[in-house]
């Protein structure tokens, strides 16, 4: 009778669609940047030593690591048969363990073990020193993998990399399986969809009664570069979230959690999305610059700890919304009032508290939202915040309409007032959706695409230009 060779599978973009490498290390900045930066430094040149690092500062769930499907089920089928199905991974031997351990694998599995990095030919030795040459069909997704895939006996090459090719022309049996990524679900993972937010840039603008070209071409451009600043901060914000967005009913399906893109590929996107968005600012001016920089520092701090502490995760949206403003005013050399930074801010926190009531809203259990410091009972709390952030907001606007500055842009005082009323009907009735989890996940998205609400604010912005005296001035009404 025939011995059944066991079938020996790579981890990281073979039997997962990951690399648990860069899953400690994202994991790792989450909950502790200085050490894991530290073990990055130290043991740059020495990975294995690196990934047993990594792993004692910030163990990862392995369960809930995206697996390739057609190897999953090739598993699952061999184990059927009878076959023993063997891991044999660089990534640390604690973590293959405990992922074979998952999926009801074999006990026996091969990993670096904080001493050597068992990659390439060191592979390929142990596996032969284990089955012998050609005792073994080996899985892999990489060049790295050919000395493996020359000692085995079947070649199942994922992601149709040029080693099949070569593997081939050698006369080696070799099995080509699906693998690999896609630009579009990178596109998906720079959320272009925000992008909708940077139109607060143009507010100073208006604010202001600045409407020239001179005025509105850098701040267009300062929307592009903000646009790429916010992307760069997405994506850091994702590969900090992995862990929480597999656990929840709909971020499950990003790019980066869902292993639909490599996080290496990422990480390539953020640098470059950053370079661009630096390089817009500068050719602008220098003021603009600074504010770039302050709201990628603050949007980090946000995404490494911030978020993670209630209220202050609400104020930090706010304020990030808010630093928007002061950028678009920045990019055109607009003088922007304090009245009016000080009255969007508190509509701002409303609109945080409004996208925490929606999660909490659409959660569908009572366990804390993973990532974040708001449970159910917070529901309550946030509700009083919005409240008084809408007070905030129409009290700072009507003391605005009757400041010196105020009557000077708006001579027509009472029409301000008038104002007020959409105003006011547009925020609360935006509380009210949050409280009803109907609204998308973010507040400012959702705004961009409701009609209704759409057309309150548009009512807003008549009255405010008709109190200015703009329709006279543009229709010589």
């Amino acid at each position: 009778m025939t011995e059944v060779k066991p079938l020996v599978l790579d981890v990281d973009g073979t039997f997962l669609r990951t690399d648990m490498l860069f899953e400690t290390f994202w994991a790792g900045l989450g909950r502790d940047p200085v050490a894991t930066l530290r073990a990055a430094a130290l043991y740059f040149r020495d990975p294995a030593r690196l990934k047993s690092e990594l792993v004692a500062i910030a163990p990862i769930r392995t369960d809930l690591l995206p697996v390739n499907p057609e190897i999953a089920d090739l598993a699952l089928q061999s184990r059927m048969a009878g076959r023993e199905v063997v891991l044999a991974s660089a990534s640390d031997k604690r973590l293959v363990e405990q992922l074979a351990a998952d999926y009801g694998l074999s006990d026996q599995i091969f990993a670096s073990d904080g001493k050597i990095n068992l990659k390439g030919k060191k592979k390929a030795e142990t596996l032969v020193a284990a089955y012998g040459a050609r005792g073994f069909d080996y899985a892999g997704d990489s060049a790295v993998d050919l000395p493996v895939w020359e000692q085995s006996e079947n070649a199942l090459v994922v992601g149709g990399v040029a080693s099949a090719r070569e593997l081939t022309a050698r006369g080696h049996n070799v099995v080509e399986m699906p693998g690999g990524w896609c630009w579009r679900a990178l596109f998906k993972a720079l959320r272009p969809h925000q992008w909708v937010k940077n139109v607060l840039l143009v507010l100073a603008m208006i604010a202001a009664h600045r409407f020239d070209l001179e005025t509105l071409v850098p701040i267009l451009w300062g929307i592009v570069a903000f646009s790429a600043a916010a992307s760069s901060i997405y994506i850091v914000n994702d590969l900090l979230d992995l862990e929480a967005d597999r656990l929840h009913p709909t971020k499950c399906r990003r790019p980066f959690a869902s292993g639909d893109v490599p996080i290496v590929v990422g990480m390539a996107t953020f640098g470059l999305l950053a370079v661009l968005a630096l390089g817009v600012a500068v050719s602008l001016n220098w003021a603009f610059f600074g504010v770039v920089v302050l709201y990628m520092i603050t949007s980090l701090a946000y995404s490494l700890k911030l978020k993670r502490m209630r209220w202050v995760d609400v104020a930090t949206l706010a304020a990030l919304y808010t630093i928007r403003v002061v950028a678009g005013a920045a990019a055109g050399e607009v003088d922007v009032s304090v009245y009016m930074l000080i009255f969007i801010f508190p509509i701002f926190i409303t609109l945080g508290c409004v996208k925490r009531l929606t999660e909490l809203t659409l959660a569908t259990n009572d366990d804390p939202l993973p990532g974040r410091g708001y449970g159910r009972k917070d529901r309550s709390d946030l509700l009083n915040v919005a409240g008084l952030g809408i007070f905030g907001a129409l009290l700072i606007f009507f003391l605005y309409s009757v400041s010196e500055q105020g009557q000077e842009l708006y001579p027509t005082t009472w029409l301000l007032w008038v104002a007020m009323i959409p105003m006011a009907v547009w925020l609360i009735r935006m509380v009210l959706l949050g409280w009803l989890g109907k609204q998308d996940y973010d507040p400012i998205v959702f705004a961009m695409r409701d009609k209704f609400g759409i057309g309150l604010l548009m009512i807003t912005l008549s009255l405010m230009f008709w109190a200015a005296g703009l329709w006279s001035q543009w229709f010589g009404g």
